[in-house]
């Protein structure tokens, strides 16, 4: 077991573990540019230390290491304050009595020993993107924020690469792509933050080829709370001789602000580097994490809402529903095609079909044109290409707009399925009665429509924290608006669709033959309450199924003293 208390260097990113690295507190320090081919051999920057007055001025804690951002503290005093006292989601404004920005695992440590020690609750935030008010509720006093804390390289000492938490997971596949030729197999986002995306489980446009991102995840180091309010930093690998193994398997899903603050993901596939070498740098790199196509055939299609009869809807629904069923096995000739059906509200005017290929597979084209024929015969009504080429992976992972979410800085509600199977006719007829619906505007309500399987579904449903692993689609509910005066139009739309469609197993997506839970990282505190979940299921076994009951045992060694939690946190054995 490797810890520390020290307030110098972890002992998990010690010499000889640097490696290459890119970070935002290059880009701060007037380094090189995000994405530049050349990845310097360490941290280049300026200490900015923390005096207390949010201003970066002072000797605090953690100044001074170079190269090393803060730590700064920003209290509601300060013009910035209003910024960094809310996420993406302008539903949630915090009033928290400070947020702490931090560069280094160190100053993490001794902001979460300071919120121990001073009775605070604290909160964590890499991204921002986080659905509900889990960072931001009135409870939170102390935001501890990651954003600087955003390294991505290769440790050689491990034989893994690293990802630090305020990673934005485009910066995360320039600098991994760029630097190595690999990638992790993460979501479609550039902009979320690592740090919740893979504890999380996180999954994107490379999951049926690759798996999920926790997957391919080798180690963690975090800070914990012991049961006598001591913080450390713990660091924990998937070998099978690790004592701190089950912590690391509870990182591979629970989803964040449950058990501590990570500070370094390390990513290595499994088996890869097995043996190489005989030395602690002997494998290469570039075979430790899988290698993306180097160009995609990318298409986005869409049908018109003019003309659009319940039939036809249903017909292209239950169609792409049925594609997935047979086209989502591990190994299928379809492995590389990622494709999402975004049917939205009629007020939008029309939906689409985003879908990527592997340019490099014999006969991408024709395997994409006879999917788009299956998606949409017997429909009576045609689709119309609005994009088609060929183009570069990481220009269309991190460029294109294809699979990227509409301006995730509105106001939002988002709620989310698994399904087994493709569609009942149920399900199908409530799509269209309330995506038909005259009596409600929404032109940024839809359903993102994910093709999901593949080598997702080659892992166990206890190998990680993720247990849904026979699912062939992954839904995701949402609804987008500017102003609050219209919450209660939009939040009553999307509550009363998604029991709808699940009407038959108490409003929610109950575990059975046809849908299998929901998905922790698209959270729904509606889940919560017998009013929208009448199912008889709980919102933890929604997310974890069985996995539950380990998680709750990894809580009560991890986090004995429920420093972190919020609506959906892991309960300690016995709680709620």
């Amino acid at each position: 077991m490797r810890e520390s208390r020290a307030t110098g260097e972890s002992k998990a990113t010690g010499a000889g573990g640097v490696g290459r690295r890119f970070t935002r507190r290059q880009v701060v320090a007037g380094a090189a540019a995000v994405g530049a081919g050349a990845v310097p051999a360490g941290p280049v920057g300026r200490a900015v230390a923390d005096g207390g007055t949010g201003t970066g001025a002072g000797t605090g804690t953690g100044a001074g290491a170079p190269g090393v951002f803060g730590p700064l503290t920003v209290r509601p005093s300060d013009r910035r304050y209003a910024d960094l006292a809310r996420g993406a989601n302008r539903r949630w404004t915090g009033t928290p009595d400070a947020v702490r920005l931090v560069g280094s695992a160190d100053q993490v440590l001794a902001a979460v020993q300071e919120a121990v020690d001073t009775g605070r609750k604290p909160a964590v935030r890499s991204g921002g993107h986080c659905y509900e008010d889990f960072v931001t509720s009135d409870d939170v006093r102390l935001v501890i924020d990651t954003s600087f804390l955003d390294g991505v390289g290769y440790d050689p000492a491990r034989r893994a690469f690293y990802i630090e938490p305020g990673a934005r997971l485009g910066d995360a596949y320039r600098a991994l792509y760029k630097g190595w030729g690999v990638t992790v197999p993460g979501g479609t986002c550039p902009t979320v933050g690592a740090g919740g995306h893979i504890v999380g489980g996180g999954y994107g446009a490379l999951s049926r080829l690759h798996g999920l991102v926790v997957d391919h995840l080798y180690g963690i180091e975090a800070v914990v709370v012991d049961a006598n309010g001591t913080a450390r930093k713990v660091f924990a690998t998937r070998e099978e001789n690790d004592p701190l193994r089950e912590l690391l398997w509870a990182h591979t899903g629970a989803g964040g602000g449950s058990l501590g603050v990570v500070t370094r993901y390390w990513m290595r596939s499994p088996g890869a580097g097995a043996g190489a070498g005989g030395g602690a740098g002997g494998a290469d790199p570039a075979g430790l994490l899988p290698q993306p196509p180097s160009e995609l055939l990318v298409s986005t299609v869409s049908w018109p809402w003019e003309g659009m009869t319940e039939a036809a809807f249903c017909t292209i629904l239950r169609n792409y529903g049925r594609w997935c069923e047979r086209n989502s096995a591990p190994g299928s000739p379809y492995a590389s095609l990622f494709s999402q059906l975004k049917p939205a509200h009629r007020s939008a005017g029309a939906f689409s079909m985003t879908t990527q290929i592997d340019a490099s597979v014999p006969g991408a084209a024709g395997l994409l044109d006879a999917f788009l024929a299956e998606v949409g015969r017997g429909a009576g009504i045609a689709y119309r290409v609005d994009d088609r080429r060929t183009i570069p992976w990481l220009h269309a992972t991190t460029s294109w707009p294809g699979f990227t979410a509409p301006d995730t800085t509105m106001r939002f509600k988002a709620k989310s399925a698994y399904m087994r199977k493709g569609f009942p006719e149920d399900q199908l007829k409530a799509f269209y009665r309330h995506l038909s619906r005259g009596d409600y505007a929404g032109p940024m309500s839809l359903v993102m429509i994910s093709a999901y399987g593949g080598r997702v579904n080659a892992v166990g449903a206890g190998d990680t924290a993720v247990p849904q692993r026979d699912s062939v689609m992954k839904l995701h509910y949402v609804t987008f608006w500017q102003e609050a005066a219209d919450d209660a139009r939009h939040l009553a739309w999307i509550r009363e669709f998604y029991q709808d469609v699940y009407a038959a197993s108490g409003g929610v997506p109950r575990p059975g033959d046809v849908t299998d839970g929901c998905f922790v990282n698209y959270a729904d505190a509606d889940l919560n309450e017998a009013r929208w979940n009448g199912s008889g299921v709980p919102w933890n076994e929604l997310y974890f199924k069985g996995n539950y009951r380990r998680l709750q045992a990894a809580k009560a060694r991890w986090d004995p003293r429920d420093v972190f939690r919020h609506a959906q946190s892991v309960r300690l054995p016995g709680g709620a």
